[in-house]
């Protein structure tokens, strides 16, 4: 599992610019991100290259944040390899809250985190099912 870092925003101009700018100043390494909104506040979820150090730059700064676990799984960059990955999924019934690619790529193959409301019993199936399951240091790692 990798720590993800959420952060609420106001959605006005410039948030997105202070918290990576934060982020820049301490240098933390940015290796996903996500942004969902809504009229009036939007959700940043971020996969960094120090988690803990990012949490307490940014709660220190005001920001609301918290930790979830997501899985990364490497899939295959081919027609077909992110099929895949859903049908082991909706075959053993887990489902996806959200999911997004990481920035890197790692021997042809295209990242992804997801989130489940389970994520140990999902990461256990993706395993067993022969998907590739990363930990944080083949995430974080260039």
């Amino acid at each position: 599992m990798i720590r993800q870092v959420s952060v609420f925003l106001e959605n006005r101009e410039g948030r997105l610019f202070e918290v990576t700018s934060l982020l820049v100043e301490n240098g933390i390494d940015l290796r996903s991100f996500s942004v969902a909104d809504t009229k009036d506040f939007g959700v940043l979820r971020l996969v960094v290259s120090e988690p803990d150090k990012a949490f307490e730059i940014l709660k220190n700064a005001g920001y609301s944040v918290r930790f979830t676990d997501v899985v990364a799984v490497a899939i295959s960059d081919r027609p077909g390899g992110f099929a895949h990955v859903l049908g082991i999924l909706h075959k053993n019934k887990l489902n996806v809250e959200y999911m997004y690619t990481l920035v890197s790529t790692r021997n042809g193959e295209a990242l992804l985190a997801i989130w489940f409301d389970d994520g140990v019993q999902a990461e256990k199936i993706l395993k067993r099912e022969r998907v590739v399951v990363l930990d944080k240091a083949a995430v974080l790692t260039r």
